[in-house]
């Protein structure tokens, strides 16, 4: 007897993370009576195999993102399953796909409606797990490189933070597009996963002097674009390290930090955030076009590090943000 019957028999109830509150990990509850999401003419209903756990849902959790949605709410933006359903407009899907998606609202639930133009055929190749982790990570390391750091081939590419889901995506990507990689990590085992993803050089960002060792590996002028996923911690030194007409692109960031413009001043160069939610329709078009199309040619592979079942949600979220052991990879929420 099939999922769909044992719905039905429920009164179309899921299972489901829900917050009724904004706190700490805590106020993530596993509810077994949310009423199953009704899809749009434009939408389609997902079984969810897997859900993507991201620092963006930490803070939307704890209620510091800029925008928030309303309580009770189920987190998660990413994920990968199964169409169960589709919307009479949905003319490029149908029921049975395997799939990904991203900017959907809702994903830690077994089943999520999600618009069609945000779901995109997973290969055969990758499980929902790495399903689940294209979605955020891969979106903003393209958004990060090309979009807002403007990046072409034969750029030298600085990756703060390499070895986590969007700095391995950023390696693959720039790598894939003849760009000379730089990556930094924080373990041996961090940084053996960096080199493995795409990064010419990988440097311990432990280390001192590590920054100008890496710049005078690329010729000692300076990089063209950085990547920096804890600007907090590195935007200060960065900035002693880039070269003339530099992008330093802001993708994550944990509080205060205190710079010299001058250096900004000298290169003439550039400091701008990165948001995947400011993405305009036409962004996010180009966006999923090359993703989609770099997993369906080989050279983009999301590494797992961890699968938490529905249950260990609360510990999930705790270590999305503590990186233990130093960051690697994505983790991942099992909803089967």
């Amino acid at each position: 007897m099939n999922s769909n019957f044992f719905c039905f028999i429920r009164g179309l109830a899921m299972k489901a993370i829900r917050v009724h509150t904004f706190g700490g990990p805590e106020v993530l509850k596993v509810e077994t009576d949310v009423p199953i999401p009704v899809h749009t003419e434009s939408q389609v209903l997902i079984r969810v195999g897997s859900a993507g756990v991201n620092p963006v849902d930490t803070y939307i959790r704890m209620g510091l993102f800029a925008q928030l949605p309303t309580l009770p709410y189920i987190p998660g933006r990413d994920g990968a399953g199964t169409i169960e359903k589709i919307g009479s407009e949905v003319d490029n899907l149908k029921v049975g796909d395997r799939i990904f998606f991203s900017g959907a609202s809702g994903s830690y639930a077994e089943y999520v409606a999600c618009e069609s133009h945000s779901v995109f055929r997973l290969a055969d190749r990758l499980s929902f797990a790495q399903g689940a982790a294209l979605g955020v990570p891969y979106f903003t390391a393209y958004r990060a490189i090309f979009i807002k750091g403007k990046a072409k081939a034969g750029d030298r590419v600085l990756v703060h933070g390499a070895s986590g889901a969007v700095g391995l995506a950023a390696c693959q990507i720039a790598k894939a597009h003849g760009m000379t990689v730089v990556g930094t990590a924080g373990t041996p085992q961090g940084m053996e996963l960096v080199k493995n993803n795409g990064a010419h050089l990988v440097y311990n960002h432990r280390e001192k002097g590590y920054l100008e060792q890496a710049a005078e590996a690329v010729g000692g002028d300076g990089f063209d674009v950085i990547i920096e996923n804890a600007s907090d911690i590195n935007l200060g030194s960065d900035l002693t390290v880039i070269g003339p007409g530099a992008r330093v692109v802001i993708v994550g960031n944990r509080g205060n930090v205190e710079i010299s413009p001058r250096f900004l001043m000298t290169e003439e160069a550039s400091i701008v955030g990165c948001a995947l939610f400011r993405s305009t329709p036409e962004e996010w078009r180009q966006t999923a076009a090359a993703v989609v199309a770099g997993v369906e040619m080989g050279f983009l592979t999301p590494f797992i590090d961890k699968e938490y079942p529905m249950e260990s949600v609360q510990e999930a979220h705790a270590n999305v943000l503590s990186h233990e052991g130093g960051s690697r990879g994505k983790l991942v929420l099992t909803m089967t």
